[in-house]
């Protein structure tokens, strides 16, 4: 598809230098307004070009945020109704306690659903809520504030680089440092507000993510060419930090 269309716009410049070489050869008044309207017709099928390419990428991206959602939304389905089994199975079986831990749980489940959901940053809450459908070895765990919202605190440009930092930080966990393939690896977010500055706090645990180039050193690269965020140690573990982003930017 993406040579198509650059064979497309390749043509329609290459096809220019036709009416160059008739004006050049009769110097008319007629091969000047020839050269004149194939220039433009050219123009225009190289902005005809870029401009379905255009809409073919975005619908592209289209699709395939959809299919991340219908991704999102099955696995969600799924542990709802492995949830319910396991409630109608206690409640045959007799058994109030277990009935009860286990809608506990569930509304432990909805709660953080929706604290995640009041974040605001759609790019942001979107990352989060499908995460668990492609997380792969790496167990994500998330921690946000109640009655915290960013979305009407935050500029759109600083939404989005808190993204980038935090999309960030879990692939520094899952892809940083040395250690065995198959060795499981955690990390815990937690969002609050502090000082006036949204704060995400990481602590990540596994093996080898202090060697090579580890959690740390890929942090540290990836929120370098920010202008809002700071990034400060948490405590004695280099796997422990901070990014500061001040609130109402």
């Amino acid at each position: 598809m993406m040579k198509s269309w650059k064979m497309a716009l390749g043509l329609s410049v290459a096809s220019l230098a036709v009416p160059a070489a008739i004006a050049w050869v009769w110097p008319a008044r007629w091969a000047a307004l020839l050269a004149a309207a194939w220039g433009a017709g050219a123009v225009l099928a190289a902005a005809g070009a870029i401009r379905a390419n255009g809409e073919r990428e975005r619908q592209r991206q289209e699709r395939a945020l959809q299919q991340a959602a219908i991704r999102t939304l099955n696995h969600h389905r799924h542990d709802w109704m492995n949830d319910l089994q396991v409630l109608y199975g206690y409640i045959q079986l007799n058994k109030p306690d277990k009935s009860v831990q286990t809608v506990e749980r569930i509304k432990e489940r909805i709660a953080l659903d929706s604290r995640i959901a009041k974040l605001g940053i759609p790019s942001l809450v979107f990352f989060l809520q499908s995460y668990r459908t492609v997380g792969g070895s790496l167990e994500l765990n998330v921690e946000v504030e109640e009655g915290l919202q960013l979305g009407d605190k935050l500029s759109p440009e600083a939404g989005d680089e808190l993204t980038s930092a935090v999309i960030g930080a879990v692939r520094a966990c899952q892809f940083g440092g040395t250690g065995s393939s198959g060795e499981p690896r955690q990390l815990s977010i937690s969002f609050r507000q502090e000082d006036g500055d949204a704060v995400v706090a990481f602590c990540a645990e596994g093996e080898g993510l202090n060697s090579g180039t580890g959690f740390w050193e890929l942090i540290v690269k990836n929120t370098a060419q920010s202008k809002l965020i700071r990034m400060e140690r948490s405590g004695h573990n280099r796997t422990d930090l901070k990014l500061r982003l001040p609130i109402g930017m």
